[in-house]
């Protein structure tokens, strides 16, 4: 299969690339590489270095002419959409049309979107559901309530296939300590730099932390199940930042002090997904849980510094 992959150089994108690559399938890759890494790619991918809100996308995608487009690229930190909104939706929107508008041109068959659990807002009930009410609380979230509606538009509009994948907070290789995202990577950063990791409010707000590996997994399954679908993918696991936080202090023997700062605007405070519709038609499940993530995680660090010379 003829797979285009927009910010396929990215934390996320990457590992899908792997995945696809190693299921046998033709790939291309567009990322602006302002966030992406090209040493992220498997050797001899080929990469194309654009913006998706480029006019001259359309043509990259006419010219390789995929079957199917898997749309990662995205502007992804909560806070810089507060503080930027505008750009948020132009990365997040338009870009997003962009991706719709030049698969409509050249024929593809599919496209699976990148969403985020941030569409929910505060929940009413845990596990959320996929039909729980959509009221987003971030620009970010927002943005991405419009990526989903104009991707069923165009669905509907043009005979396009379409898979939404809602995920909850991805973490694993190759994630860059930055954005609220990345808590992860961040506390393990300030850990090992002899910093003090920061938390943000109380620590009492939780996550559903999903593998990045599991998430790359659901983009592959995705290529041919869950045609016209909306789907969580995360673990069904509510875990506090406050939890994580005591979680790598005993991996890595950390007894440094933890620093507080003021919470975030556009920060939800729990979360956890329901993911019985990705099992039942994605034929899906997570298979890295939180432990053992965590665990790999630290030892590829601890090979990192050991590879750069450190201690």
């Amino acid at each position: 299969m003829r797979i285009l992959i927009t910010g396929g150089a990215g934390f996320i994108g990457s590992h899908v690339v792997e995945l696809c690559i190693q299921s046998g399938h033709q790939v291309l890759v567009v990322d602006n590489l302002l966030q992406g890494q090209q040493e992220n790619l498997p050797r001899d991918v080929p990469l194309v270095r654009i913006d998706i809100r480029d006019p001259a996308f359309s043509s990259i995608v006419a010219d390789f002419r995929p079957e199917v487009i898997i749309h990662q690229a995205a502007q992804v930190d909560v806070a810089a959409a507060v503080a930027d909104p505008i750009e948020d939706a132009s990365v997040n929107i338009v870009g997003t049309l962009n991706v719709l508008q030049a698969a409509v041109r050249s024929g593809v068959r599919r496209v699976v979107v990148a969403s985020s659990a941030a569409v929910y807002g505060e929940p009413r009930q845990l596990p959320v559901k996929e039909d729980h009410p959509l009221r987003p609380i971030s620009p970010y979230g927002l943005s991405k309530m419009a990526v989903e509606a104009y991707t069923r538009w165009f669905g509907e509009k043009y005979g396009i296939e379409w898979v939404i994948l809602r995920y909850g907070n991805v973490y694993g290789p190759r994630q860059r300590a930055v954005g609220e995202a990345g808590v992860l990577a961040r506390f393990l950063a300030a850990m090992r730099n002899g910093c003090r990791p920061v938390i943000f409010g109380d620590g009492k707000q939780t996550r559903d932390f999903v593998h990045v590996f599991d998430v790359a997994r659901a983009n592959l399954f995705a290529l041919t199940r869950g045609t016209c679908g909306i789907y969580n993918i995360g673990t069904g696991q509510e875990v506090s930042v406050l939890e994580l936080y005591e979680r790598l202090c005993q991996l890595l023997g950390y007894r440094g002090e933890l620093a507080y700062g003021p919470r975030r605007p556009g920060d939800i405070q729990r979360m956890a997904l329901a993911i019985e519709r990705a099992m039942d038609e994605l034929e899906w499940e997570p298979l890295i849980s939180l432990s053992k993530g965590l665990e790999e995680l630290v030892g590829q660090s601890d090979l990192e510094r050991q590879g750069r010379g450190g201690s």
